[in-house]
């Protein structure tokens, strides 16, 4: 009797607290970013609409040149959104805003990411991973600091010699570097536009080979137990052979998508996978909004969601 009161308690308490109900949303920002933000969803992660009648939801105010571009998404456990993105092609902040339905939004500031790097050249591409375990958030960006990594200084475009870099915040006021004095991750080659995720309980990370002498501008992947690493050696190629840029994870039923942005080609293109090792080429079966540019998949209530709809 007491494991059938028990069980019974058991199934009470999951009919009192609902899994939420969830649908798929994508940030990306257009030109070179000096509209803002824009927002698109999606039912099935192939077909995705732009919301707000094809209007950006927010306008940029900070940075050195007050652009928006690559604009990373993620939710808290409170339920907050939170956002950071390229200010500019040459400085030494990102953007941060955040919000409770992506309608309304919090005063934007710049953040200053290396204050005391005086040789820091710019903050590219940041990109903002929840660790729900710590209550923390890992923000990722590409950076060239003057004078670091001469063995590949030439192999990019002008003087870029990117590594990636991290800090950690639980409020995006109180900044902590992952490494101080050093890269986050440095593969022994230029690298820029990382995204985490999680499965099967270790990390996934997935980067773009940025080598321009001789062409590379993949992207590929790399694993790590911990956010602070190890990340293991660089895998092989999952873009193709068209330049990519920009990758996007995100987990839809079986499958591990990841979008990315053929800039070269001015269109969107995907990949999925189930295991993370064979990968097919979908770029043919999905549909971004016209002009869409280096974005971020990410999950949002259904009530937050229905009420971006209507603005279509």
């Amino acid at each position: 009797m007491k494991w059938l009161l028990l069980l019974v308690g058991m199934l009470g308490a999951l009919a009192a607290s609902p899994v939420e109900d969830e649908a798929l949303l994508f940030s990306f920002f257009r030109g070179n970013g000096e509209d803002g933000l824009y927002l698109a969803w999606s039912e099935d992660g192939l077909t995705w609409k732009v919301l707000n009648n094809n209007k950006p939801l927010l306008k940029p105010q900070v940075g050195e040149s007050k652009l928006m571009r690559d604009p990373s998404i993620t939710r808290g456990s409170d339920g907050t959104f939170h956002m950071v993105w390229t200010t500019a092609w040459q400085g030494k902040t990102i953007g941060y805003a955040s919000s409770k339905d992506l309608i309304h939004w919090s005063e934007q500031r710049a953040i200053s990411v290396m204050p005391d790097e005086p040789d820091l050249m710019n903050c590219w591409a940041p990109e903002v991973y929840y660790e729900q375990a710590r209550g923390e958030f890992l923000v990722v960006w590409a950076s060239t600091i003057r004078g670091r990594f001469p063995e590949t200084l030439g192999a990019g475009s002008n003087a870029n010699n990117h590594r990636l870099y991290a800090l950690r915040t639980r409020d995006f006021r109180a900044i902590g570097p992952t490494r101080r004095g050093g890269p986050y991750y440095d593969p022994g080659f230029m690298v820029i536009d990382a995204a985490i995720f999680k499965t099967d309980g270790r990390y996934a990370m997935v980067v773009k080979n940025e080598t321009l002498t001789p062409p590379a501008k993949y992207l590929f992947l790399t694993f790590a137990e911990s956010l602070d690493g190890p990340w293991t050696k660089p895998g092989q190629r999952i873009s193709g052979e068209d330049w990519a840029e920009g990758p996007s994870p995100i987990r839809i039923g079986d499958w591990w998508y990841i979008y990315f942005d053929k800039y070269r080609k001015k269109t969107y293109g995907a990949v999925r996978s189930k295991d993370l090792k064979s990968w097919e080429d979908i770029s043919d079966r999905i549909t971004f909004p016209e002009g869409a540019r280096h974005g971020t998949a990410f999950r949002a209530p259904r009530a937050v969601v229905d009420r971006l709809i209507p603005a279509l």
